[in-house]
């Protein structure tokens, strides 16, 4: 069985990446019909595996047994080589900067010219909210550092007013917190009280609201959260939990994604009327993305429940088998699967995602989209 190290850190382009991103095929050619080639200004992405384009593989001493994303088949649907992100081909944020006529965002670490003025993604594989959870990777806090170091730059390029209204109009995604469960409930599993649960959440809550507080502080508006998701959904909690029937998930991490979701609500509420000019959006993922695995053929998938990629019970570790150094499963159609590996959703799924998150009806996405977002002065 894998090491419960691997499990965390798993749920957690390089080769001319904008044209990929601008010329795909069938499906993955959907643009919004209406926007016309309207122009918008940045995006910048925080978050963990979920959103991370590959700054992981630019850590010191990084190795495949860190960083599976390096080694095939990760990338094998639409790059066609690893290029660090942790799916088949494209992740949610590539959708959104392309439904917003932007370039694909290159990791904030990949070491070549970038041009903030239309974003930066700080996103981290195995990241967390608190600093504590997986150490070695890019927490919140670390990533809000580098996003003031961009501000700074901003600020130094185009002159403060600009810079100033360039990062009002910006749309800042985020997807995180969900590493924080995992590490929290490998401790605690079924021992952790009620009370004990509620403060954990609390914690985490709080640290990611001084972060929130952070971004309106450097200039930031708009925040577009993607909230937690199934986390005991996940192939690869259900395996190393010893889930038996195909269609259960690991309740007490349900219970903390549904909890840290409710909280956050109120957290984003509080802070629109704290703050002047501060607007939000949250995903629904938690609801959307369980009902693709509940019911995988009402969204054109045939399997919710098994990854693609991996080995043992629900194909829920080691995609790509340690740079092929110990045998795994690969299903031969990826865009049949709602995962690809025990973690991380395939490139059919986060189109489909991606989709709600931009333009998505307000009991999906609310009280503004993604879209609209970019659309409010």
């Amino acid at each position: 069985m894998a090491s419960l190290s691997y499990f965390v850190y798993v749920l957690v382009s390089l080769l001319n990446p904008i044209s990929y991103l601008l010329h795909g095929h069938h499906q993955f050619n959907y643009k919004p019909s209406d926007d016309h080639g309207v122009e918008y200004k940045a995006l910048f992405v925080f978050g963990d595996s979920l959103f991370d384009p590959g700054n992981n593989q630019y850590l010191p001493n990084i190795t495949f047994e860190d960083d599976p994303s390096i080694t095939w088949p990760y990338g094998e649907t639409f790059f066609h080589h690893p290029n660090g992100r942790l799916c088949d081909g494209r992740i949610v944020p590539d959708f959104i900067a392309k439904f917003a006529n932007l370039p694909v965002l290159p990791p904030y670490l990949q070491p070549s010219p970038k041009n903030f003025t239309v974003g930066a993604s700080f996103a981290s594989a195995g990241s967390g909210v608190l600093v504590e959870t997986n150490p070695g990777t890019i927490n919140l806090p670390l990533q809000l550092s580098y996003f003031k170091s961009v501000t700074e730059l901003l600020q130094e390029q185009l002159g403060e007013e600009e810079a100033k209204s360039l990062l009002a109009s910006a749309v800042y995604l985020i997807s995180m917190g969900g590493n924080d469960y995992f590490t929290f409930y490998a401790d605690y599993q079924e021992n952790a009280t009620e009370s004990l649960q509620q403060e954990y959440v609390a914690i985490v809550i709080g640290n990611l609201t001084g972060v929130l507080q952070g971004i309106y502080d450097l200039g930031g508006r708009k925040i577009a959260f993607q909230n937690a998701g199934p986390l005991g959904c996940v192939p690869f909690a259900k395996q190393s939990y010893d889930i038996k029937f195909g269609s259960g998930c690991v309740e007490g991490l349900q219970s903390l994604a549904r909890q840290h979701n409710k909280a956050l609500a109120g957290v984003l509420r509080d802070l629109e009327s704290q703050l002047p000019g501060f607007k939000y959006s949250i995903f629904e993922y938690y609801d959307a993305l369980g009902d693709r695995v509940r019911n995988p053929t009402k969204y054109g998938f045939k399997d919710g429940t098994d990854a693609c990629c991996g080995t043992g019970a629900y194909r829920g570790s080691y995609c790509g088998g340690l740079n092929g150094t110990i045998a795994y499963e690969l299903c031969s159609n990826p865009g049949e699967s709602v995962w690809f590996d025990g973690g991380h959703t395939t490139e059919s799924a986060n189109l489909q995602l991606a989709k709600l998150i931009w333009s998505g009806a307000p009991n999906v996405t609310g009280p503004y989209n993604v879209k609209q977002l970019f659309e409010q002065e």
